[in-house]
């Protein structure tokens, strides 16, 4: 993010990684703004791209982005990619229903 902020990678593509900051994201039809921080520094960035974003991606998410950073000092994302628990998911896998068993619910009560 170093090179980022110094201006060193203007109008080339690249990927960067960080922590979505905290209450950093807005929707706004169809494009998303957010601040994509690493230690003391952060980044504006807009989200371009047409895919929908992981379910992964919230405040304080680790996230990698790929795009290229503007001389104005924002960084137009074209892909999204937000750290689950063992890997990083561009889009969700697939959905599944909680499971509906009695039991699990009465977790706590008498059985």
């Amino acid at each position: 993010m170093n090179e980022l902020t110094a201006g060193k990678v203007a109008r080339q593509r690249v990927r960067v990684g960080g922590v979505v900051a905290a209450d950093s994201i807005e929707r706004r039809g169809g494009t998303v703004t957010f601040r994509l921080a690493q230690d003391a520094q952060s980044i504006p960035v807009t989200y371009v791209g047409s895919d929908t974003l992981p379910d992964t991606f919230v405040a304080g998410a680790q996230a990698i982005i790929e795009g290229d950073f503007a001389p104005n000092g924002s960084f137009r994302a074209e892909k999204i990619q937000a750290k689950c628990a063992s890997k990083y998911q561009a889009t969700p896998q697939y959905k599944t229903e909680p499971a509906k068993n009695p039991k699990v619910a009465e977790v706590g009560g008498a059985h």
